[in-house]
């Protein structure tokens, strides 16, 4: 399945990320998917109700939880540049399926 939210299409999700080198690019690539497949997840399932959104978020964010267990294997980390990334991202997927949440509790079980 591909994402076809034309707002979120062509979106350079982790951008801040994948610019500095303090973090391996694979593993954010693997941040990446998890983004994309939470969008698809979205698609597909057309969450109705906030309860349900959060179900697909915060599936999304325990699984970047567990790649950022990687990151540490390579000297990296989701320091604050990582975080604000990733919350921003997943901000702009929520709104941009017309969704007005409360960003902590998007991702409310992060560890990050």
């Amino acid at each position: 399945m591909t994402i076809t939210n034309p707002k979120l299409q062509n979106y350079p999700f982790l951008k801040t990320m994948y610019r500095d080198s303090y973090y391996p690019d694979f593993l954010v690539d693997k941040c990446k998917q998890i983004l994309i497949g939470l969008c698809e997840q979205i698609e597909a399932q057309r969450p109705t109700t906030d309860a349900d959104v959060y179900k697909l978020t915060h599936a999304a964010t325990r699984a970047i939880n567990d790649v950022g267990e990687e990151f540490n294997k390579y000297d990296s980390e989701f320091e604050t540049i990582a975080r604000d990334c990733l919350a921003t991202d997943f901000e702009f997927i929520v709104q941009s399926y017309g969704f007005e949440l409360d960003l902590e509790e998007v991702v409310a079980p992060r560890e990050w």
